[in-house]
């Protein structure tokens, strides 16, 4: 009896409600990993708090009687370790999405987390290169040593890699999810993005071209399954070692920070909205689940604009 009396506790535990949620997200919600790291990892962190808070283990009666100064508490905790306001409101967001699901599967009910707003984040717009520098980047990307002795199907790897993403707009994750036999590539190719969500990308000439160019010379690849892009060892290309090539590469040139494989993928919006591009079309190009991630790009836009005319307009 009272070994079920515990176990029915165990399974009323946050604990056990956070690893439901997980597979919640994993299984029918198909979440990212990125998604479920930080989903995981927030929850994880709430129970450490609301633990310590309430002094023992953290029930579903607790979860539906606590107020808004307990889920303020947790989230000024977050931000005296240095947490940025827009982390803070995933911080709250990541709570209010495992409310939703325990009110959906345990009949949970909390008014406080229905009304927590999270701070006023200053927006944060893309930061893509230009079109300029694009074109330096690519260039040195199939030419240039960034190491002594990188070999000349690494450079032709570089510059296809590169071409790719800016040439298509994909996220740095897609492009090195592509397999060997996706080569030659098509005039349009099927991208699984995020939220394992499938779009149509078109591919142009010359993204084909460098990378009919890198796979003529690859030392690598045999099977279909195999990567597309290999490291030096013959593995899998790793984005951390794309984005250290880019480091390099953007030092040689003198290009800021910024510039990284992304700003590549935000550059390919910037100009396709700056040349008359619909910003639907270009919403399903990136693989955006809502138009308002698109229409910060127009704004950049417009921030350009607005320097040009103060520089430029005798009555500025």
């Amino acid at each position: 009896m009272a070994a079920r009396k515990k176990q029915k506790e165990a399974d009323k535990a946050l604990s056990a409600w956070r690893r439901a949620f997980t597979d919640y997200l994993k299984a029918e919600k198909r979440a990212s990993q990125y998604t479920l790291r930080n989903y995981g990892a927030t929850l994880e962190r709430f129970d450490a708090f609301l633990a310590a808070h309430l002094g023992g283990v953290v029930s579903l009666d607790h979860l539906a009687r606590l107020e808004t100064k307990d889920f303020r508490g947790f989230l000024a905790s977050r931000r005296e370790e240095g947490l940025a306001p827009q982390s803070i409101k995933l911080e709250l967001s990541a709570l209010k999405s495992f409310y939703g699901f325990l009110r959906k599967r345990a009949g949970v009910e909390n008014d406080a987390i229905e009304v927590m707003r999270g701070p006023r984040a200053k927006e944060r717009l893309p930061r893509p290169v230009s079109a300029p520098d694009a074109d330096a980047f690519l260039t040195a990307a199939g030419s240039m040593k960034t190491s002594n002795n990188k070999q000349d199907w690494e450079l032709a790897r570089d510059a296809a890699l590169f071409t790719l993403i800016y040439g298509a707009g994909l996220r740095i994750s897609e492009a090195l999810s592509l397999r060997w036999g996706d080569a030659p590539v098509p005039e349009t190719l099927r991208i699984k993005g995020k939220g394992a969500k499938t779009r149509a990308v078109p591919v142009v000439p010359v993204v084909r071209e460098a990378i009919d160019a890198y796979v003529d010379v690859c030392p690598f690849g045999v099977e279909a399954g195999d990567p597309l892009f290999f490291s030096f060892r013959g593995k899998a290309l790793s984005p951390r070692l794309a984005q250290m090539t880019m480091a390099k590469l953007r030092g040689a040139l003198g290009l800021p920070e910024s510039a990284t494989p992304h700003a590549l993928r935000h550059a390919f919006a910037t100009h396709l909205l700056a040349a008359g591009g619909d910003l639907r079309a270009i919403q399903e190009l990136l693989g955006h689940s809502s138009l308002a991630a698109t229409q910060r790009y127009t704004k950049i836009n417009a921030d350009e604009l607005m320097g040009v005319f103060d520089k430029a307009h005798p009555r500025a």
